[in-house]
């Protein structure tokens, strides 16, 4: 089945069994195994088995109808517009290995290509030493001021220390990494409520974002991740990273439906400038193989 978007798999399945007393069971494996979580899918088979007593649904395309217009409304997407004038603070979150250090820089090409802006990039994970190296080594190629401390300095302080850096030297924007170890850990969300701490007591609530990373191909742990750091500091959006354009990402459904948190953009591709705004119609014609 690899490689097999899920919409040809959806079209298949109605072809072959045309809603048979079997079918729904299959239509339920089927979304799950496409990321979209337990609670959403039985959520989704229950209006589809509703709408389709009421509609006539003749065809595969009926049926691939009603179940985008069911994901549809249950997408959020949403905007970056930093404030032009002031400075502004991004501070992203995410487990280790969804692509945090790459989407910070990507985030970063793009507020400059969009908005002229150059960020400072903030080395808030401190605990792994390639964070900060990485961090560095992006903000060498981007030509981007990093402020940095040593490895197992407190991350508080880092990005207190950026911050006050930015306001001195009239700076726009700051992009801060954090740490991104095992994110059930009371641990790091005590440091992640720290530094949110800090944030607040330095930067108003409207030129400050929190954003978590989350891979499009970790599957339903994705809203466990992001319930963890909603319910530590509150997620203001989700760059979907490692999106290639194929049936992966279903997970988003699940973090909109269960926490209202928006979209806000995929990282497409491995350079710099790979990172789109979050398009819902096109996310979903991808999603379900339509056009």
């Amino acid at each position: 089945m690899a490689g097999i978007s899920l919409g040809t798999r959806l079209r298949n399945l109605f072809t072959v069994e045309k809603l048979s007393e079997g079918f729904f069971d299959d239509l339920e494996d089927l979304l799950i195994e496409g990321d979209l979580g337990a609670k959403s899918v039985i959520e989704i088979i229950g209006k589809l088995k509703s709408k389709m007593k009421t509609q006539k649904v003749k065809s595969e395309s009926d049926f691939i109808t009603i179940l985008r217009d069911y994901l549809s409304d249950n997408i959020v997407s949403g905007s970056y517009e930093p404030e032009l004038e002031e400075l502004n603070i991004v501070l992203v979150l995410g487990v280790n290995g969804v692509g945090k250090t790459t989407s910070i820089a990507k985030l970063a090409t793009y507020l400059k290509n969009e908005y002229g802006i150059e960020s400072i990039l903030s080395a808030g994970d401190t605990f792994r030493a390639a964070a900060i190296d990485q961090l560095i080594f992006h903000g060498n190629k981007l030509g981007m001021r990093v402020v940095h401390q040593q490895h197992g300095a407190d991350p508080g302080a880092v990005i207190y220390d950026t911050i006050d850096s930015a306001l001195s030297r009239g700076d726009k924007m700051i992009i801060a990494d954090t740490a991104g170890r095992m994110h059930n850990k009371d641990n790091l969300v005590k440091e992640l409520k720290k530094i949110d701490k800090i944030i607040c007591n330095k930067i108003p609530e409207n030129r400050y974002k929190k954003i978590l990373v989350i891979d499009a191909t970790t599957g339903q742990n994705g809203l466990r991740q992001a319930e963890s750091f909603h319910e530590a500091v509150g997620l203001d959006g989700i760059i979907l990273a490692k999106y290639d354009s194929s049936s992966k990402g279903g997970v988003v459904v699940s973090i909109c439906r269960d926490l209202k948190v928006p979209v806000l953009f995929l990282g497409t591709g491995e350079t710099y400038s790979d990172l789109v705004k979050f398009d819902k119609e096109l996310f979903l014609n991808n999603l379900l193989g339509s056009k």
